[in-house]
């Protein structure tokens, strides 16, 4: 029985390297260069091609290379019968949180408009936010949205968060879904970690954007596709948005050509909020891939259902 590794762009040697570093009986294979397709049990993929998996008939389980499954749900010529799974491990969560505070206190401190500036030989002083005159809601409290909550929170700002059920942490105010515009009017930095589903596609609109507490912030760090980019561009312009912060594109590498480059008021950074290291996510994978093979339960499987 063999691990397969998917992936169009990106390179997935350093992810076969560590699974064969932590257990060299092993067999690992990196698509397309399959020796026998079926012994192919556990796959790992990321952004794969499409009508690939008919190729593997004994395939049981494919695993998301992170903690997004956006990508394997949209494949519906993945078998009913094929489990999925997810990558869930502390040092993505982590990064994620690392990156939002960064991204917060940014926005405090102007640290966007003093770049500005300095490119343009500017000196010139603008007053900062303090942490208790905006509130940070954070939309989306599993594994990666709970962590960033708690570690905004521990660094003193007002936090709110949203999820489709009620949770408890500690000094956070939570919200359901029933109650989204209340969550929205609480809200001045708008940090989006919801998984991607047919509810959340395209959910920050302009109809959003309104809805929240002046003066008003975005950061995306979830998927592209829960934006609708023009009514962002709109919203700016409109200065319904001050600043947007954006790791992540409904097309990635972002186009030369697309009108977020240029603008003063959008930060754009190429999807490193947070990124899986290979020698933490390989322990991970090589559990999963034993599991499978003595008949257990699997670790942070998906509901297809639910989307997540």
């Amino acid at each position: 029985m063999s691990i397969l590794l998917v992936a169009q762009r990106r390179d997935m040697k350093p992810f076969r390297d560590a699974i064969l570093n932590a257990d060299s009986n092993i067999d690992v294979e990196i698509w397309p260069n399959t020796t026998n397709p079926a012994r192919v049990q556990f796959a790992v993929a990321w952004h794969h091609p499409q009508q690939i998996w008919k190729s593997y008939p004994n395939l049981k389980v494919i695993s998301s290379l992170g903690a997004g499954v956006d990508h394997l749900l949209r494949d519906n010529t993945i078998p009913d019968n094929v489990q999925l799974t997810r990558v869930v491990v502390p040092s993505l969560s982590d990064q994620m949180s690392d990156y939002v505070l960064t991204a917060v206190l940014n926005i405090i401190r102007n640290s966007e408009l003093y770049r500005n500036q300095q490119l343009e030989s500017v000196w010139k002083s603008h007053p900062a936010y303090l942490k208790d005159e905006l509130t940070v809601g954070v939309m989306g409290l599993g594994e990666l949205g709970s962590t960033t909550a708690e570690r905004l929170y521990l660094n003193g700002f007002k936090v709110n968060g949203l999820a489709q059920s009620k949770k408890e942490l500690k000094g956070i105010t939570t919200y359901t879904a029933g109650t989204l515009g209340e969550f929205l009017n609480q809200t001045h930095i708008l940090v989006n970690l919801l998984p991607l589903t047919p509810k959340t596609d395209g959910i920050l609109d302009l109809d959003l954007f309104k809805e929240l507490k002046k003066p008003a912030f975005l950061i995306n760090v979830a998927r592209g596709e829960h934006l609708i980019e023009e009514d962002l561009v709109y919203a700016l312009d409109k200065g319904i948005i001050t600043h947007a912060v954006l790791d992540v594109f409904s097309t990635e590498p972002l186009p030369d050509s697309h009108p977020f480059w240029g603008r003063k008021k959008i930060t754009i950074t190429p999807h490193i909020a947070s990124v899986t290291d290979p020698d933490e996510v390989a322990v991970l994978l090589i559990e999963n891939y034993k599991r499978i093979l003595s008949g257990m339960d699997l670790l942070n499987t998906v509901d297809k259902k639910r989307g997540y």
